[in-house]
């Protein structure tokens, strides 16, 4: 016969008036975590109590209950009524829901509703959020009731919008987290499930790699055609802009790079024709121009139009009201934000009427030429007034002179015609005959002895300027400046030339760098200063002082350097001498702007040198790390590494300079760059029930998944 198995009794459950129920000293909760009182409170009176509280008889000295109920479990939710009823938005007797327990331990009953709450799945979390935003509820309804903030809902809808196939893997815990929040940043399911594939595939399935995968082909929204073009035109003209919203995306990726690149083009082209009304012989149009492009050309010298009264009246207004806000502000930590924007608006209209493009001679404009292109920041970028060789004026050509027997000139006015031509002085040349001594009159010096008498003056010229060393200073610079500034040297009688060679080859994005800017605007300060006309130069180069004859000087010289390796031809004793200027100079790499990135060096050698490179700036611990990983994601984890640390590729570094010391960071050898398959779940905040007792998800991400998803 068999045995009847015993039923349970479940413990009583009614309803007790809120004035007979007390706090338990048996509580095991002591922490405060979650949401808070208030909010519970708010959470309560906006859909009531969702769960009763467990409660006990309190009894007296003798065993027998006094009326009144202690509460083990639900501390917090009866603290939320409490100041419900202090609030007198909950009546003092009002009956509360409870389920009252009698036998056990009440500590027991306290640590087991806390322990034996099972916690949402991070997906069902996202999948109730898409539920309510499907029936009609706002981010910001849904923020507002659950006590997070609207990026927090974004997130989450985000990540309930994922292909269902990967929300399949995410719920069989074949994805982490931190891949799945990364997959979010392209919302083609086709796309995301091709990338999935690949990455089964794969030995490297970091977040990183998943979002690079996804963004493949796209065009970064802080490169600077986007930023010329603008996101919301770009978005305008039919362009999907991918987002992550997870970590910082500089704005995202656009991901028609066609659409762009076209975009581009019809701007570029507007600007061009704006800038061809203003009579240039010639315009070239390109998103990017190489260093150099203007090579061989010469530049036109334009003046500066000056500011009409009125103009000056409101640069002055703009600058009085700037220096009031600046120092009304001035111990303000964060300006507010309409202070902010009027400053911002004050700037960009001074740096307008300030920076006023030259005025040139419409005789050369109808001969030169610009180039229209972008900037590094995105912005419109006109080089102006560059004449070809084949546009310049033709030089005169010097008339046909009869010479006699004797080396002189048959024609004494052609001797004198042919002197005022050449610069040259005929000695002995009466200038135009009126009344001749003889019958053939005085003829000019033969052309032999004129040679013979100029060797003499030359030999002077050179011991003397050899014992000025302030004339001959300034003879150099004047020849410098001719070739530098004007194109040619026809206005000196020094055999000194200057040159400065373009690069056959050159590292991409060179133009645009602050070296380039740098010495581009340097070079473009002393242009302005100079005179336009070569014969004017030796009078203004005298009368500069000492120091900005040197400094010019050092300009000139510096065009000059040419410490480029070239395959073709081996300059060992060239860049030798590279090496003594370097050292001379003091020469930092590093503080002048160059870092080990994937472009620049790391992605073009071998492993064995990006190893090399990570071992000497961050030690062998940190070399360790990433010298198991493939050449790809190595080089990306070591751009990362060395990124602030001042290391140079060995032909950058100074002979003589110390490198950085290596820094070894404590934390780094906890930091898991390797590819760990452990989640993390930074920047998901937990979802809070009635009883406000967290149910987040666990907290898995540590630095390293921080560093691995840059």
């Amino acid at each position: 016969m068999a045995q009847s198995v015993q039923k349970i009794t479940l413990s009583a459950s009614r309803d007790i008036p809120f004035n007979k129920l007390l706090l338990s000293a048996c509580n095991v909760r002591r922490v405060k975590a979650g949401v808070s009182i208030e909010q519970l409170a708010d959470d309560i009176a906006r859909r009531t109590l969702l769960q009763s509280l467990t409660v006990r008889p309190v009894l007296d000295a003798a065993g027998i209950e006094t009326g009144m109920y202690e509460i083990p479990a639900g501390g917090r939710r009866f603290r939320a009524l409490e100041l419900l009823v202090k609030q007198k938005r909950l009546a003092k007797a009002a009956p509360i829901p409870c389920v009252i327990r009698e036998g056990g331990i009440a500590e027991e009953d306290s640590l087991a509703e806390n322990v034996q709450r099972a916690p949402l799945h991070p997906l069902d979390q996202f999948r109730a959020f898409l539920a309510l935003r499907e029936k009609g509820q706002s981010e910001e309804e849904i923020a507002a009731a659950f006590f997070v903030s609207v990026a927090v809902v974004k997130q989450r809808l985000r990540l309930a919008s994922v292909s269902p196939k990967l929300l399949d893997v995410y719920a069989e815990d074949g994805l982490t987290l931190d891949q799945l929040m990364a997959f979010t940043v392209n919302g083609d399911h086709e796309r995301q499930e091709q990338v999935f594939d690949r990455l089964s595939q794969s030995y490297t399935k970091e977040a990183y790699v998943i979002r690079r995968m996804l963004t493949e082909g796209a065009v970064r929204a802080a490169d600077k055609r986007a930023l010329f073009v603008g996101v919301e035109a770009y978005e305008g003209a039919g362009g999907t802009v991918m987002r992550d919203l997870f970590q910082g995306d500089d704005g995202g990726w656009l991901q028609d790079p066609g659409l762009i690149d076209q975009l581009v083009v019809e701007k570029l082209q507007r600007d061009a024709e704006t800038v061809a009304a203003e009579g240039w012989k010639w315009i070239e149009v390109a998103p990017d121009f190489a260093y150099g492009h203007h090579f061989g050309l010469r530049q036109l010298r334009g003046g500066v139009v000056a500011l009409s009264a009125e103009e000056e009246a409101t640069r002055d207004a703009l600058r009085e009201e700037y220096d009031r806000l600046e120092q009304e502000y001035a111990d303000y930590e964060d300006l507010p934000e309409e202070i902010d924007r009027r400053m911002t608006e004050i700037e960009t209209m001074l740096g307008t009427l300030e920076d006023r493009p030259a005025a040139f001679d419409p005789e050369e404009v109808a001969r030169a030429g610009a180039f229209v292109s972008i900037d590094g920041a995105g912005a419109l970028k006109v080089e102006r007034g560059y004449v070809r060789p084949e546009d310049e004026l033709p030089i005169p050509e010097e008339p046909d002179v009869e010479i006699d027997a004797e080396g002189g000139y048959d024609d004494p006015i052609t001797a004198t015609s042919y002197a005022a031509t050449s610069g040259s002085t005929v000695y002995g040349n009466p200038g135009p005959a009126a009344e001749p001594e003889e019958e053939d009159g005085i003829r000019p010096l033969p052309d032999r002895l004129l040679t013979e008498l100029t060797t003499h003056r030359t030999l002077a010229l050179r011991v003397a300027l050899g014992e000025h060393r302030d004339v001959a200073f300034l003879a150099a610079l004047h020849a410098f400046c001719l070739r530098v500034f004007y194109g040619y040297g026809l206005n000196t009688c020094l055999e000194l030339d200057v040159k400065s060679v373009t690069f056959h080859a050159q590292a991409p994005g060179l133009n645009d760098t602050t070296l380039a800017r740098t010495l581009a605007q340097r070079h473009q300060d002393w242009s302005a200063k100079l005179p336009k006309q070569p014969e004017d130069l030796w009078a203004t180069l005298a009368g500069l002082g000492e120091l900005s004859r040197e400094a010019l000087f050092a300009h000139c010289v510096g065009l000059s350097v040419n410490a480029v390796h070239e395959a073709y031809s081996r300059r060992p004793q060239v860049l030798a001498h590279a090496d003594v200027l370097a050292k001379a100079v003091d020469l930092d790499m590093a503080a002048a702007g160059w870092t080990p990135t994937v472009d620049t060096y790391l992605g073009r050698v071998t492993k064995a040198r990006i190893l090399q490179a990570v071992r000497e700036a961050k030690g062998e611990h940190a070399a360790q790390l990433i010298d198991h990983l493939k050449k790809g994601e190595m080089a990306e984890k070591a751009e990362a590494l060395l990124a602030g640390s001042g290391w140079l590729a060995e032909p950058l570094r100074t002979p003589g300079r110390a490198m950085p010391q290596v820094a070894e960071v404590e934390a780094l050898a906890a930091t898991d760059v390797t590819g760990s398959e452990e989640a993390g779940t930074a920047g998901v905040a937990p979802l809070a029930t009635d009883d406000g007792e967290a149910e987040g998800f666990e907290q898995e991400a540590d630095e390293a998944h921080a560093f691995a998803a840059e």
